[in-house]
């Protein structure tokens, strides 16, 4: 009777430790994803705040100017449930506006264009890895909590399921090529 009640204390125990690590790897995960998140969201920022720069900057033509400005606002501005799709428009405004190589050089002629074109460069080179990032922490957390002894023992507490951050991303030939 004894041996019986040590043997099941030790298989409880060993099913608690067991459990216990999967909670707190899947903690470890979210954390890598809101770190993910934060890590985009700057990065979605900073192209954003250096599209407006580049638009206000008068090296462009005025419809140009107008519509990466209005893209980059909308941008800023998009609350969440809209923001893949603001984003995904801005984008798009850069590569229709880039298209040209004209542009890009139109921007590096201005005074302090150099400056600017290579900062706007390294922004739209650096979202798609960003973004890269947070959805492969996604998929990481997903397929964790996918198991069943995550939702059985509800190991996950109340978080939100990971949801992936879709958009266009990719950017303007002529600026994702330059160094």
């Amino acid at each position: 009777m004894i041996e019986t009640l040590v043997w099941t204390a030790l298989a409880l125990a060993v099913i608690g430790v067991y459990l216990s690590w999967t909670a707190g790897r899947l903690d470890r995960l979210h954390s890598r994803m809101d770190a993910a998140r934060a890590a985009l969201d700057a990065q979605l920022l900073r192209r954003s705040s250096v599209v407006i720069e580049v638009a206000a900057s008068g090296a462009l033509d005025p419809a140009s100017s107008i519509v990466l400005y209005e893209a980059a606002h909308a941008a800023r501005q998009a609350d969440e449930e809209h923001r893949e799709v603001a984003e995904s428009e801005l984008s798009q405004a850069l590569r229709a506006v880039f298209a040209d190589a004209a542009q890009v050089e139109a921007v590096r002629d201005a005074p302090g264009g150099e400056a600017a074109a290579e900062e706007l460069a390294a922004a739209v080179r650096r979202v798609p890895m960003a973004r890269r990032f947070h959805n492969d922490a996604v998929r990481a957390a997903r397929a964790l909590r996918r198991h069943r002894k995550v939702r059985w023992f509800r190991l996950a507490g109340h978080a939100p399921f990971p949801l992936a951050f879709e958009m266009d991303d990719e950017p303007p030939v002529d600026l994702a090529d330059r160094p």
